[in-house]
């Protein structure tokens, strides 16, 4: 099946930006950008970060190539043109329930909102987690209340998977980004709640949409989109649900893969 997208959403870790070494863009992600911006394919951002720490070399790909609408949080708040185009908070009862559980458990954890991260609680893990990826946050535990909360991390090993999992509501769901870091949010809560937000606004139907990931938040935008595809880099549980795998993004993997579905020709 040749994908004929109208839009296609991004994510930006490991799918557009290669957060290791030197932490770029490939120039072939920027060449395949512009291209589709001269073909009248719309580009959008879908990523699990909030706006105010996505990478500066992100932000100027955003600027260089035109993108206004970006989904953040994993889909719970959503801009277009820098405004606000859709919001899922949680509710703040919720998170200062769940952020008391966490604590008396010696789980360090932040709240996710517009503003930033605001760090509840700290320990290693929280540390190693976003030093990893060179995320920035601020301390403050008595954040909850001060923000919409969008989502929250909370960090620790895999090993203590279970023992959070009873920590926490079934109406709130965790997926792990890092060994030592989680994302918590609704339940109902993923990346394709915001696509579905932004299609609504276009009057585009998912089947004319189309998603680039790697990591296993982006498993329900990739089932959801007309047509998925998972970089060569992606997780396993990503690439079994695609429906095309590109090669990986030190492979060129977004210029190559459009080039090889049809959607651009080669520059």
């Amino acid at each position: 099946m040749t994908p004929h997208p109208k839009i296609i959403f991004f994510d930006i870790d490991e799918t557009l930006y290669i957060n290791r070494g030197k932490k770029y863009v490939p120039e072939s992600a920027k060449t395949a950008l512009k291209l589709l911006k001269q073909k009248g394919i719309i580009t959008a951002i879908a990523t699990g970060r909030t706006i105010p720490i996505i990478p500066p070399k992100i932000v100027e790909l955003i600027e260089e190539c035109g993108i206004d609408r970006i989904v953040s949080l994993n889909g719970q708040y959503v801009e277009y043109q820098g405004k606000a185009l859709a919001a899922f908070p949680l509710d703040n009862a919720l998170v200062a329930h769940v952020s008391g559980c966490l604590t008396a458990h010696g789980i360090a954890h932040i709240l996710a909102a517009r503003e930033g991260l605001f760090a509840i609680a700290e320990n290693h893990y929280l540390h190693d987690a976003l030093n990893a990826l060179g995320i920035r946050y601020q301390s403050d535990p008595a954040a909850c209340g001060k923000y919409a909360t969008y989502q929250m991390l909370a960090f620790y090993p895999a090993a203590q998977d279970a023992e959070v999992a009873a920590l926490l509501p079934p109406s709130l769901q965790t997926i792990r980004w890092h060994a030592s870091g989680v994302d918590i949010l609704d339940a109902a809560g993923s990346k394709a709640r915001g696509i579905a937000a932004v299609l609504d606004k276009l009057d585009i139907s998912l089947a004319d949409s189309m998603a680039f990931g790697d990591g296993l938040n982006d498993v329900a935008m990739i089932k959801a989109v007309g047509f998925g595809v998972a970089m060569g880099n992606a997780a396993p549980e990503l690439k079994a649900v695609a429906d095309y795998v590109c090669p990986s993004i030190d492979e060129d993997g977004i210029y190559r893969g459009l080039v090889d579905l049809g959607v651009i020709e080669a520059a």
